[in-house]
């Protein structure tokens, strides 16, 4: 089995899209953040707000847990349940990162050293703008004077991070879950 982790800007589908893939290729699904919450019984943004590093510290402790060699996968997997259950004979195991990942250097290290298939859903950072700015509340890192010019700065700088370790790149801007779930597949079994 394979792992596939799903990278990208907060909003770009790597959720949907993870799940999707699960549901399509039946395999299993972890999703970074929800195994955070249930590790530390705290959300991402309830960690983040007590501080950057103490959130970053739960993310790579999460990620080492799924694709860690420690025998940490078989524990996360039953620890959120039949979402993270792989099918029997199953090809991949589809993970989706948070989208602050590039900039942890823990996790970062983690993934590297992993195998994994790193997808890079890629998607402008005008639409992950709308995409934030539609849920009402700015995550904490988005708290300045200007969030939108600090949104697109960073946005910029994770998009060239993440661009030279994928291996490969969707572009995911206007497709629904179960295109790039579709697209994902066809290109991993070229």
């Amino acid at each position: 089995m394979k792992d596939i982790i799903l990278t990208g800007p907060k909003h770009s589908g790597k959720t949907s899209a993870g799940r999707a893939f699960a549901s399509l290729y039946s395999c299993g699904f972890i999703d970074i953040d929800e195994l955070i919450l249930q590790r530390t019984g705290k959300s991402p943004r309830q960690l983040f707000n007590e501080g950057q590093a103490v959130f970053q510290k739960a993310e790579a402790e999460a990620l080492a847990a799924v694709i860690g060699s420690d025998g940490g996968a078989d524990n996360a997997e039953t620890a959120i349940g039949a979402s993270g259950e792989n099918k029997t004979g199953a090809k991949y195991r589809v993970i989706a990162a948070g989208g602050g990942l590039i900039d942890n250097e823990e996790a970062l290290s983690v993934l590297k050293k992993s195998g994994a298939i790193i997808v890079y859903l890629d998607i402008s950072a005008e639409t992950a703008w709308r995409r934030i700015a539609a849920k009402k509340e700015l995550p904490p890192f988005l708290k300045t004077e200007n969030p939108r010019e600090t949104h697109r700065a960073l946005h910029e700088r994770r998009a060239a991070a993440y661009l030279q370790i994928a291996g490969i790149v969707i572009k995911a801007d206007r497709k629904s879950s179960k295109k790039t779930a579709v697209e994902i597949y066809s290109l991993l079994n070229k």
